[in-house]
């Protein structure tokens, strides 16, 4: 009796006030390409969930619980994480074994400063909701349109934002106003990271920059990691009209690094540096 071939498995990390939902239409074309692809909640984002666990989650509950999932699976995972799960994926990926790490306009790491004014005006912005951290914080469709759903149509805009959920005011703070938190919840430390990484941003991104995204990236090694803009996109890298070329390019560097969906066996000789793109040096 022949064993069932091991399908290398995607597993797509959302990013706040969202759920696994974010890449329907994203991960099609991995799973076209033969990818096993799974697209977990992170703890508590599902309809109704309880908010006073919620606010009480950080992000290495959300870290912990994707770790977890990851080692359930029967082959090495690639990682994709999405903004607040770009960061939640960097944290996963120090304590599981991965294939790739690809991170789409990722929050930054404990120590990594904002690059623009932007950054700025959203850190002081939460300033103004005082004790935030300590209870979780609804969705709100003004900010979501202006910052992450902003180059979509008005009706995609508001049937997106309808599924969006609470989020952990704890892990809001922890990621973007690291500098406060003294416990330094949002560590990842890049020694610890073992995994190729792709790090892709929107020239048009004001929640994360593509000039913040650039600087996590150049944390790696050279060689370890790569670099890539989108011009005209904005934060929602997942939705966007270029969605497409988001996950083609991704599968591009994949097959570059020799990452399929049926894992091979190691080559004598290294693949050469994937093209596109800047290094991480």
């Amino acid at each position: 009796m022949k064993r069932e071939a091991i399908v290398t498995p995607v597993v797509f990390v959302h990013g706040a006030f969202c759920g696994g939902w974010a890449f329907d239409a994203f991960r099609e074309p991995f799973e076209k390409a033969g990818f096993e692809t799974h697209a977990p909640n992170l703890p508590h984002h599902e309809r109704g969930a309880d908010l006073e666990q919620l606010a009480q989650s950080g992000l290495k509950d959300y870290a912990h619980a994707i770790t977890h999932y990851l080692r359930e699976l029967r082959a090495p995972a690639v990682l994709v994480g999405h903004s607040l799960g770009g960061l939640v994926s960097q944290m996963a990926a120090m304590h599981a074994p991965v294939a790739g790490l690809v991170l789409l306009a990722p929050s930054a790491p404990w120590g990594v400063p904002p690059t623009t004014l932007d950054e700025h005006g959203n850190h002081f912005g939460l300033s103004l909701l005082g004790d935030y951290w300590r209870r979780p914080v609804p969705p709100d469709y003004r900010v979501a349109r202006a910052t992450t759903l902003d180059r979509l149509a008005r009706e995609d805009a508001r049937r997106a934002f309808a599924r969006f959920v609470p989020e952990s005011g704890r892990a809001i703070r922890e990621a973007m106003q690291w500098w406060t938190d003294h416990a330094m919840a949002a560590q990842a430390p890049v020694y610890r990271i073992a995994a190729p990484v792709l790090g892709l941003a929107g020239g048009k991104d004001r929640v994360n920059p593509s000039t913040t995204v650039r600087r996590i990236i150049a944390r790696f090694p050279q060689g370890q990691a790569h670099f890539h803009e989108f011009p005209e996109m904005s934060h929602w890298l997942v939705g966007e009209p270029e969605a497409d070329e988001v996950s083609s390019l991704t599968l591009q560097w994949l097959e570059a690094r020799g990452i399929g969906p049926k894992p091979s066996k190691p080559k004598r000789k290294p693949l050469s540096l994937f093209g596109l793109g800047d290094s991480g040096a």
